[in-house]
């Protein structure tokens, strides 16, 4: 019974948010590459990877309240570690299966995320430095990170537009990792964790979140101009359509109520946006 509580815990359903930087990376790719590993680098970073991370965060942050993807999460046990470990063995091994380098980096992934909660370190005290490693790991690196699973050259991965669009990842999670705390400012300030959406403050976490977003959008829609894949453009408008009526209505809710920026908005956003956004990569991949 404690391994099942323990394996919910790792909230492997919550890794699915993180999909659309696998496919944003996939579909930035101007040669071919093999499906195969392309599942292999899925199942390592969606399946493995990214659970361990979310359990090692939840056996230090001991949450009491809501968390993402679970509102009533269990209580931590020594178990949950025991995963954690496994996932993490499991993810460094399959990575370097499928390419040294890759395993490399799979392990630099885990490590930098363990300091991110790790109470020794817990780089997620500091709010600037806690969102520049997330919005970096979580976007440039994870997007550079697949396409060197796949097999991608050295020469496609390090090409001056494909590099613009990894710093478009991050400027997306720059816009969007902060929402995903704005429910938790009881839970952090407890903790002694000064996150930056708590810093901001609630109005403030959407004002951050839209300047974020914006500059992503801006990036991409020039590189996507460059690289002649106007329609590529097209596709990414129309499929984040709803993303964007979403915010703008979540966003009016908190302006009248801030009671608004609560659990089930934030996690309809990550859903919504999630889903949207894999939808409008993978249609620029199948293009």
């Amino acid at each position: 019974m404690s391994y099942r509580r323990a394996l919910l815990l790792l909230r492997i359903p919550f890794s699915i948010y993180l999909m659309p930087v696998f496919w944003f990376g996939l579909s930035a790719l101007r040669e071919p590459f093999s499906s195969g590993r392309a599942v292999g680098v899925f199942v390592v970073l969606h399946l493995l990877a990214y659970p361990a991370s979310n359990g090692y965060n939840s056996y230090y942050d001991r949450d009491e309240g809501s968390i993402g993807g679970l509102k009533k999460p269990p209580k931590v046990s020594q178990e949950l570690l025991y995963l954690v470990y496994v996932f993490d063995a499991l993810a460094v091994v399959g990575a370097a299966l499928l390419s040294p380098l890759f395993g490399v980096l799979v392990a630099v992934y885990l490590l930098v995320s363990k300091a991110y909660s790790y109470e020794g370190i817990r780089l997620k005290k500091y709010p600037l430095l806690s969102t520049v490693v997330v919005v970096v790991f979580q976007g440039a690196f994870t997007f550079l990170m697949t396409q060197v699973g796949v097999g991608a050259s050295q020469a496609t991965i390090l090409e001056t537009t494909n590099l613009l669009l990894a710093l478009v990842s991050s400027l997306f999670l720059c816009g969007s990792y902060p929402l995903t705390q704005v429910y938790q400012h009881q839970e952090d300030a407890r903790r002694g964790d000064q996150t930056l959406s708590l810093r901001l403050g609630i109005r403030g976490t959407f004002v951050f979140a839209a300047v974020g977003l914006l500059a992503g959008a801006t990036v991409l829609a020039g590189t996507l101009w460059v690289r002649q894949e106007t329609m590529h453009l097209f596709v990414f408008l129309l499929a984040t359509g709803p993303v964007v009526a979403l915010f703008g209505r979540w966003a009016y809710l908190v302006w009248q109520d801030p009671s608004a920026a609560d659990f089930e908005h934030t996690m309809r956003m990550n859903q919504v946006s999630s889903l949207c956004m894999s939808v409008a990569f993978g249609l620029m991949l199948f293009w």
